[in-house]
């Protein structure tokens, strides 16, 4: 896939575009946004996110169209399960809700810089080392390993993902003069003509570092669905940029949604072995059939891949809904 270097900086600079336009039209002015707000612009970062897409299907073509759009939604998919997360840190920070729009922003903004380090650094290893595929596919495998195993621990304890504090969130606590008190939707303020920063400091802190693990995850899962930088980049970018959206739309629906963290283990190791399989037909790897590429082994087309993603994220959300129901029926 060629993507002329203009192509490349157009792109970026409509999405620092959107981004910007996103965090002025929205948290210049602290609100909790209704059920209608939330859920209008979510339709509009997706349906640009789709034409987009479009886009990219006529200029280059079927098999890179459908590339992007198994992307999107895995991406997508990633996304929302980080929500639990997102809805946890709030409450641990005890955040307001009308400022809570400004944390979101400055943590997805956070996100999309050290994705765009990690794509970059991804495509230049994959560029020089093939074997690359093996690490991110057993990465991705145990990912989906622990993910299974952590969705039914909650399922069998009846409770939400836990949060647990990072080392330099303690360590900055610490270290840090800061307050305990909100100051508006401000980081930073003056106590007794001190300098400190405010609880809303910590709250971006920590988002930022869930973003870091996050794009652990994500990035070797998009690799699995396509090798083409420009693909991996707009994917992540789209999914991200709705994501303050979906926070507030969502909502109450997040924690009805009991399945998500299966059915996401599952494309996760679904993608891990497709990897793995790309890895051993590009194989560099002298104990492995002598450093010689296997042409044996069966590849996962594309296609299969999007419909394995849908069907996979189609059966555990209505699984959770019924499952959902059923218990609040149980429970009247």
């Amino acid at each position: 896939m060629s993507v002329p270097t203009w192509v490349w900086l157009a792109t970026i600079a409509g999405i620092i575009a959107l981004f910007f336009f996103d965090f002025l039209f929205h948290a210049r002015k602290p609100h909790e946004p209704t059920l209608k707000e939330a859920a209008g612009w979510s339709l509009f970062f997706i349906t640009i996110a789709l034409l987009f897409g479009g886009g990219v299907w006529i200029v280059w073509g079927a098999q890179h169209g459908t590339e992007y759009f198994a992307g999107f939604i895995t991406e997508k998919s990633l996304s929302v399960d980080n929500l639990f997360v997102f809805v946890i840190l709030m409450s641990k920070f005890s955040v307001p809700r009308r400022y809570q729009q400004k944390v979101l922003l400055i943590g997805i903004a956070i996100a999309l810089v050290m994705r765009g380090i990690f794509i970059a650094l991804g495509a230049a290893a994959i560029a020089q080392f093939s074997w690359v595929f093996y690490l991110f596919g057993a990465f991705l495998l145990y990912t989906a390993a622990k993910l299974a195993r952590e969705s039914f621990q909650d399922e069998s304890q009846g409770g939400a993902p836990q949060y647990h504090e990072t080392w330099f969130e303690r360590w900055a606590h610490k270290t840090l003069p800061s307050t305990r008190e909100y100051h508006g939707n401000r980081l930073f303020a003056r106590v007794e003509d001190k300098p400190v920063v405010t609880p809303l400091f910590f709250a971006v802190l920590a988002l930022g570092f869930t973003d870091l693990l996050f794009a652990l995850d994500s990035i070797p899962a998009i690799y699995g669905l396509t090798k083409a930088p420009y693909i991996v980049f707009t994917t992540n970018a789209f999914a991200l940029l709705g994501l303050l959206q979906l926070y507030f739309l969502l909502g109450g629906l997040l924690d009805r949604l009991v399945y998500l963290g299966l059915g996401l283990s599952v494309i996760l190791g679904f993608i891990g072995i497709k990897l793995i399989l790309d890895a051993l037909h590009e194989n560099t790897l002298i104990f492995i059939n002598d450093g010689q590429p296997l042409h044996g082994v069966p590849e996962v087309p594309i296609w299969l891949s999007l419909t394995i993603i849908v069907t996979t994220l189609v059966v555990t959300t209505v699984a959770s809904l019924i499952r959902s129901r059923r218990g609040a029926g149980g429970s009247d």
